[in-house]
């Protein structure tokens, strides 16, 4: 509670923003079909949306992570509130499609904004024996976000199908007012001139993730990557496998996916600091991948109600528990650089949920089980490289 409440409640206050950004997110869940109706756009044309959302967010991430360095955590993060805000009233107010690209494009924008500078953020406040707990707390709230964002947008939308979006709008933006007078910037201007200063990191985005192998955290970025990846490959097609597969109701699915991420969430808020101070990052970070690799795995042959709730509620929390576990390895190998690096960790973040839902997709229609199997294969392999990776830190370690 002691590390909540320190600095005028500042942990608490960035939860709060990243938690309302990622409930934004998931406002549009249950609406999309009723929107998809009204302006007469195709699924593919919902699928571009998804893909817009994370194409500007992985643009604009490393530029917001270098911003956040010169400029201070505390602006970007008022910033990207109100891009977010924006974002949320176009939606609302959208009768074209394009439209909600440009809404979606806005809100990539603002997460893009908003993200890197909260990592950051906690970072600069938290000691070394802090950062797991404080890491362990933001990616809570970005958890609880997901699960309860297509709950609140189908409670709102009984006032109006675009009620849920001046909502948000209106909740972004108060945010943005209460952070902007309260939030205590967690930068020196000192800090921020010498960063300014330095020059460090002033490359294109291509040329950055052409660089980033040489990186000592590239192999942390590749573990993000996949993670998304896999996540967003299960979570695309979960819904579609288990109706075709199991029969499952809407109803099955949302509680499904709800319970394994309120479970995921109540131990990152609860016992993700202890476990990654118990066994260490490296650690923590090969389990999750093999614990990942094998119940998705096992996702195409179970053949039980409860079988499929049991494998997916592993998924989710291993998932859940290897994301954090992974920025506090990179907030601890980033130096000086905490906003670049979370700016980099937002872009692998994008590329794997661009690449995921796509490659998912595709390898659906070829074959129910694909999916699952591919992504199976990307985190075993990883998991080998992990193994490899940990040997190799160790040596240094006791050569240094």
């Amino acid at each position: 509670m002691s590390l909540l409440l320190r600095n005028r409640g500042a942990i608490l206050l960035v939860m709060l923003t990243i938690f309302l950004t990622f409930t934004g997110i998931g406002l549009v869940v249950p609406i999309m079909p009723t929107f998809m109706n009204e302006l007469n756009i195709s699924g593919s044309t919902v699928g571009l949306l998804v893909a817009a959302f994370s194409l500007s967010q992985l643009l604009l991430s490393p530029l917001a992570g270098r911003l956040s360095d010169t400029m201070g955590r505390k602006n970007i993060i008022v910033v990207g509130l109100v891009v977010f805000a924006v974002s949320e009233l176009v939606f609302g107010l959208a009768s074209m499609p394009w439209m909600l690209f440009i809404s979606r494009m806005l809100g990539g924008a603002g997460a893009a904004l908003i993200m890197p500078a909260v990592m950051a953020y906690v970072a600069d406040t938290t000691s070394l024996e802090e950062r797991a707990r404080g890491m362990g707390l933001i990616n809570a709230a970005i958890s609880t976000g997901f699960i309860i964002g297509p709950g609140i947008g189908g409670y709102l939308a009984e006032f109006g199908i675009r009620a849920p979006f001046f909502v948000a709008a209106i909740a972004a933006g108060l945010i943005a007012v209460v952070t902007f007078a309260v939030l205590p910037e967690s930068l020196t201007a000192e800090q921020r001139k010498e960063a300014k200063a330095s020059g460090k990191n002033q490359e294109s985005l291509l040329l950055q993730l052409v660089q980033s192998y040489r990186q000592p955290y590239f192999f942390s970025l590749v573990i993000v990557f996949v993670l998304a990846f896999g996540l967003a490959n299960y979570e695309t097609v979960f819904g579609l496998f288990v109706d075709h597969k199991f029969g499952f109701t809407p109803k099955d699915i949302a509680f499904v996916i709800t319970f394994g991420s309120i479970a995921g969430a109540v131990v990152q808020v609860s016992a993700f600091g202890w476990i990654l101070n118990r066994f260490g990052e490296n650690r923590v970070i090969a389990i999750c991948l093999l614990a990942s690799a094998v119940f998705i795995l096992l996702t195409v042959f179970v053949s039980s109600y409860w079988a499929i709730i049991t494998v997916t509620f592993i998924v989710f929390l291993a998932m859940d528990i290897l994301r954090p576990a992974v920025s506090t390895q990179l907030s601890k190998m980033a130096g000086d650089s905490q906003g670049f690096v979370a700016g980099m960790n937002s872009a692998y973040t994008s590329l794997g949920n661009i690449a995921g839902p796509i490659v998912a997709g595709y390898l659906f229609d070829i074959n129910i089980n694909f999916p699952y199997a591919v992504a199976a294969l990307v985190l075993a392999v990883s998991f080998i490289l992990s193994l490899s990776s940990s040997k190799r830190s160790m040596r240094s370690q006791q050569t240094s």
